[in-house]
């Protein structure tokens, strides 16, 4: 019983981990009705910055996350700079298609900034597990949880209770509409794009402390793709939930079902739910139903 508490409590603490991936999706989504899908190459290069920093350079652990979190967003703001705000109200797919050329342009430049060999990266948070009785828990995914727990509240204040955040989803429901409202649709670009940096560094942090790495780790914004589209594009709330709906998913199928069919169960039963779930509801559990007039 206790191994399988185990299994169940680290999955859906996994699932957290996809909702802070997650999120990074969610905010751009939210602010510009983009759906990036370089967000896993976000977390590759957030990864390998902080190995830099700390392995190579051998600087403190404060500076280099410093440092990692100041360039993240920096090359958030460049990408929506360079790439991003020259289709402002241009067709959705339009930007969708940049997103995909994103994915493969990162994804080029850190094989030939650090190479396709494992790195190691290093070790943030301690990597003693919790021990609570007979059950054994990953520290950083248990620090990790509470971390998405909290941004994920702080996400959702700002987008319902302050000014800026209520006039960056306003942008996304229309471009052209929100020029002529006199909406600022590049600043909430570079703000959405700059957290996104943010949080993709942090969920590396999380995703790869002291493991191996290689830019192959960006296929945990695959992994977390469910958790979104279950919750819903535009829900930050419902991140959460359907984060743990994941993880338990997750921890279920490596439990009972990986061991019968040899392992590799657990990476498509969520995918399996997900399909199950936005085939009731397509929006999502929590997302907005749009009424278009025709």
């Amino acid at each position: 019983m206790a191994n399988f508490l185990t299994y169940i409590i680290n999955g859906a603490l996994t699932g957290l981990l996809y909702a802070l991936v997650a999120l990074g999706f969610v905010i751009i989504y939210r602010s510009s009705r983009v759906f990036n899908f370089a967000q896993g190459e976000f977390v590759v290069v957030g990864a390998f910055l902080v190995f830099s920093f700390l392995s190579v350079l051998d600087l403190p652990l404060w500076l280099s996350l410093v440092l990692s979190f100041g360039i993240s967003m920096v090359v958030g703001l460049a990408i929506e700079r360079m790439v991003l705000r020259p289709l402002v109200g241009e067709e959705l797919f339009s930007l969708v298609m940049v997103t995909i050329g994103l994915l493969i342009f990162i994804r080029g430049g850190v094989l030939v900034i650090w190479g396709a060999e494992v790195r190691f990266f290093p070790v943030v948070f301690p990597m003693e597990a919790i021990k609570i009785g007979s059950l054994v828990l990953d520290r950083a995914l248990v620090i990790g949880g509470g971390i998405t727990i909290l941004v994920a509240i702080l996400a959702s204040w700002f987008f319902n209770h302050t000014r800026l955040g209520v006039e960056m989803t306003a942008v996304a429901e229309d471009h052209q509409i929100a020029l002529s409202l006199g909406l600022s649709v590049k600043r909430s670009l570079a703000i959405a794009w700059a957290v996104s940096g943010v949080l993709s560094t942090l969920a590396a942090i999380i995703f790869l402390n002291g493991k191996g790495m290689t830019f192959l780790a960006s296929d945990i914004g695959f992994a977390a793709l469910p958790v979104p589209l279950l919750a819903g594009l535009e829900s930050i709330g419902g991140l959460l939930l359907a984060g743990l709906i994941v993880g338990l998913s997750i921890g279920i199928a490596s439990y009972f079902l990986d061991p019968i069919f040899q392992g590799g169960v657990m990476t498509v039963f969520p995918f399996v739910i997900m399909v199950i779930i936005l085939l009731i509801r397509p929006s999502g559990l929590f997302g907005w139903k749009t009424i278009e007039r025709v």
